[in-house]
Formats: C-alpha cells, sequence, structure tokens
C-alpha cells in the first residue's frame, strides 16, 4: 500500500504545525508573549482548515489523522505551557519549580491520544479540547504582556492544574461541528457563536479567555442537564 505524505490537508496540517514552533520560540527565545498568541491563532485556523479541505476533497487518510495530533502537540500542548512557565517567571517564580506547569502538556498528549481511538467523540468532545486550552493560556500571556499585569504564581500553577484536569477529565463538551446548518438542533451552536463574534467586536482579545471560560460553564451545564433528564 502506498503511503501519500504530501497531500494537500497534511501540508496544512504542517502549517499548523510551524506555526506552534514559532510560538514556542517566541515565547522562550525572544520572551514575547504578543507574538506567541497570533502564532498559536494561526495554528488554530490551520487545524480547523486542514480538516475542512480534507472533507472537501475526500482525501482523509490515517497519516493525516496521527499528523494531526502531532501537530497540536505542539501547538497547543507544549506552546501554552510554554506560555506558562514564561508567566511563572515573570511573575518571580523559581525556573526549577516552574517546570510544574508542563503538566499542561503532558495532560494535551494524553487528551490527544485518547481522543484519536475515542469513538464517541465524532459529535462531541470528551474533556476540554486542546485548541480551546491553548487559546486560553496564550490569550492572558498576550494581555498580561501587553498591559503588564502581575499574577501570583500560585495562580499560575492553580491553573495549569485544573486545566490538566479538564483535558483528561471525561465530561462530555459541546463541538463546534454540523452535520447540518438548521437551527434546530444547533441552537448552542449558533447562540454561543454569535455571542463570541459580538464580544470579540466589542471588546477585542480581553474577550477571548472569557469565552473560552463560557465554552466550559455551558458545556458543564449541559452536560448536568443532560445527566438529569
Amino acid at each position: 500500500m502506498k503511503i501519500r505524505l504530501f497531500t494537500i490537508p497534511n501540508m496544512i496540517t504542517l502549517c499548523n504545525l510551524l506555526a506552534g514552533c514559532a510560538a514556542v520560540i517566541s515565547v522562550l527565545g525572544r520572551h514575547d508573549l504578543q507574538w506567541a498568541f497570533w502564532f498559536v491563532a494561526m495554528a488554530a485556523v490551520f487545524d480547523f482548515l486542514d480538516g475542512f479541505v480534507a472533507r472537501l476533497t475526500k482525501s482523509y487518510s490515517a497519516v493525516g489523522k496521527e499528523l494531526d495530533s502531532l501537530a497540536d502537540m505542539v501547538s497547543f500542548g507544549v506552546a501554552p505551557a510554554a506560555v506558562l512557565y514564561e508567566l511563572f517567571i515573570l511573575n518571580g517564580g523559581d525556573p526549577y519549580w516552574g517546570f510544574v506547569v508542563f503538566i499542561l502538556a503532558a495532560c494535551s498528549a494524553l487528551r490527544l491520544g485518547k481522543f484519536n481511538i475515542d469513538e464517541n467523540q465524532t459529535k462531541q468532545f470528551i474533556g476540554l479540547p486542546t485548541p480551546a486550552c491553548a487559546l486560553f493560556f496564550v490569550s492572558c500571556g498576550y494581555l498580561v504582556q501587553k498591559y503588564a499585569v502581575s499574577l501570583p504564581v500560585w495562580g499560575i500553577v492553580a491553573a495549569a492544574l485544573i486545566f490538566s484536569a479538564l483535558l483528561i477529565c471525561n465530561v462530555p463538551m459541546f463541538a463546534l461541528k454540523f452535520s447540518h446548518y438548521r437551527f434546530q438542533g444547533n441552537r448552542v451552536r449558533y447562540l454561543f457563536l454569535a455571542a463570541s463574534i459580538v464580544s470579540l467586536g466589542v471588546f477585542g482579545l480581553i474577550a477571548v479567555p472569557f469565552i473560552i471560560v463560557a465554552y466550559i460553564l455551558i458545556s458543564l451545564i449541559l452536560g448536568w442537564v443532560s445527566a438529569r433528564s
């Protein structure tokens, strides 16, 4: 069997990977958390596009599926952990103790490995998706550096632990995947997207971490309601 490596979706996935690498370099090499945010945001766009193009061209492959997770591990696992580490150091934390925040990268790896073999995540996610987790932390890093905000090091570690638990938990979280585009059956998706767009338009990038928190809370509420019914 001939394995095709250089397909259009795979090339887009590699762009995701390279954007993630650029984000890590921006953080650890240049201490620039604002550019790190933009690189991870670009990685998220490429992450959406590779799947979209694969569906459009019907060029799914086992290689593409594995490559996607490998790229996501860098862009949405290592990059946000690097941002947390940089924030820990900038706020007076010990460099050696700061390594604990890389538990986020470890749990991202577990999350991605589970996703590849879990057949229950075709219409919803089980646990927090890594792109959402990454966008929360890189947007926080962007805002902290831009507005010179100081953070307690214990709060940084606590955030790393809480989001690590969310990544690997068994809580269902709604996915922005549309099997059809009617309002009925997509009510939560459309309302969430509309509210997110309005928030970004009004508040700019300040809205990003709040949108992610809202996504988590809505998912938890929907899961609770579903379990009670």
